[in-house]
């Protein structure tokens, strides 16, 4: 049984977490969704004047904010779905014994120690049409004739972003999932192997099933990464061409940096935070628990 004393001195310890939490994101959520009902912009000589919910009703109108929002959703979702496959592969061959793991395990996450401006600088001048790699290499082999505009067609500029992420964030799934596979006991493979199972099918019953918190895990931190990507497209893009990459984070830092609408820009802010957390919300609830 928890004492009284036990229970007091727990709280005691928890609150100074409680108030850091409390200073680093309440409180800038809180300040954003009240800064949301004021209109603060050049038109009001940066003075904030309060407006209700006009910002929001703005909002459902704003036809830049929905192409964000879905260029946001098909760049995590292609992302994520690729680190998740490539992670899962990668640290099935890192759990192996071989010679030369442990270097072999340190190469695999230089991707993931790199800054992301300069590793985005880089793969932009991989997918340059001029002197770029990629046109280079697929010359050589004859498959192009002259030099593919990646990052100024809308159709790629996507997938050349897309790319560049998975690169960069792989190692990150793939050292959670490798934590995962490494707490799993190698008897219950042996015990399923004496019963006729092969690999594929322990895969199936025992690596996936007692991996899921892992996988869980991995998935809300690379999906709450993805959808606030902000410096990847910045240096790669800046959201073109003609918006084609433009996410959430980079309309934001356009609305309130360039144009000054604080206002606006909050409640941008806010409705993007709230659909964060239902999609966060709606996956824990749904993804298959292991007890």
């Amino acid at each position: 049984m928890t004492t009284k004393r036990q229970q007091t001195a727990g709280w005691l310890m928890v609150i100074p977490a409680i108030l850091i939490l409390g200073s680093v994101f309440i409180y800038p959520i809180a300040r954003a969704f009240w800064l949301s009902l004021f209109t603060e912009n050049l038109g009001t000589q940066l003075e904030p004047v309060f407006s209700g919910l006009t910002n929001y009703s703005r909002l459902l109108g704003d036809g830049r904010f929905w192409q964000t929002l879905q260029n946001t959703t098909v760049f995590t979702v292609a992302s994520v779905s690729l680190e998740l496959l490539l992670g899962m592969a990668i640290a099935l061959i890192l759990n192996q014994s071989f010679r030369g793991r442990g270097i072999v395990r340190t190469i695999a996450i230089i991707p993931w120690a790199l800054p992301t401006a300069v590793m985005g600088l880089a793969w932009a001048w991989i997918f340059n049409d001029q002197y770029g790699v990629v046109n280079d290499i697929l010359q050589r082999l004859g498959a192009i004739d002259t030099g593919i505009n990646w990052l100024g067609d809308p159709n790629l500029a996507m997938l050349a972003l897309v790319i560049a992420d998975v690169w960069k964030t792989t190692p990150f799934i793939s050292i959670i999932l490798l934590a995962g596979l490494q707490s799993i006991s190698r008897d219950l493979y042996e015990a399923h192997s004496l019963d006729g199972a092969n690999a594929w099918q322990s895969f199936w019953q025992i690596t996936l099933p007692l991996l899921m918190p892992q996988i869980l895990i991995a998935l809300l931190f690379r999906f709450a990464q993805a959808f606030g990507i902000f410096d990847l497209v910045q240096v790669m893009t800046g959201g073109g061409p003609a918006g084609a990459t433009e996410t959430v984070s980079i309309y934001i830092y356009a609305t309130v940096m360039r144009y000054l609408d604080f206002g606006y820009g909050a409640a941008l802010i806010v409705v993007t935070f709230l659909l964060l957390i239902f999609v966060v919300a709606i996956t824990s609830l749904l993804f298959p628990k292991t007890e």
